[in-house]
Order: structure tokens, then C-alpha cells, then sequence
């Protein structure tokens, strides 16, 4: 199973609800919390929705 490293880099405050939903359904919230997460293509697709407040560390295979 591939897995991505998600860092969160950008503060939720004063962005759009569903931003900030899409933040807690990656399973993170506070700034420098870093989560390891399935690669699928829902999970991408969140990714590449808040690209500006996260970023992919490292691509497991």
C-alpha cells in the first residue's frame, strides 16, 4: 500500500469552511502536524484542494 506524508504548513484563520472541514477530514489542524496517509485519489484530490496550507513531504511506495 502507498502511503503519502502530509505536513501542514498554513494557518486555517480566515479561510472558507470547507477548507477548514477538508483540514480535519485530512486529520489535521494546528500548523507543523504531520500525518502519514493512504495514497488514493480522494486523498490527492484533498491534497491539491488546500495545497496552499499543506505539503507532501515524502511518497512512500
Amino acid at each position: 500500500m502507498a502511503t503519502i506524508v502530509v505536513k501542514q504548513t498554513g494557518s486555517p484563520i480566515r479561510r472558507p469552511a470547507n477548507q477548514r472541514a477538508t483540514l480535519k477530514g485530512l486529520g489535521l489542524g494546528k500548523l507543523n502536524r504531520t500525518r502519514e496517509l493512504e495514497d488514493t485519489p480522494a486523498v490527492r484530490g484533498m491534497v491539491s484542494k488546500i495545497s496552499h496550507m499543506v505539503k507532501i513531504i515524502e511518497e512512500k511506495a
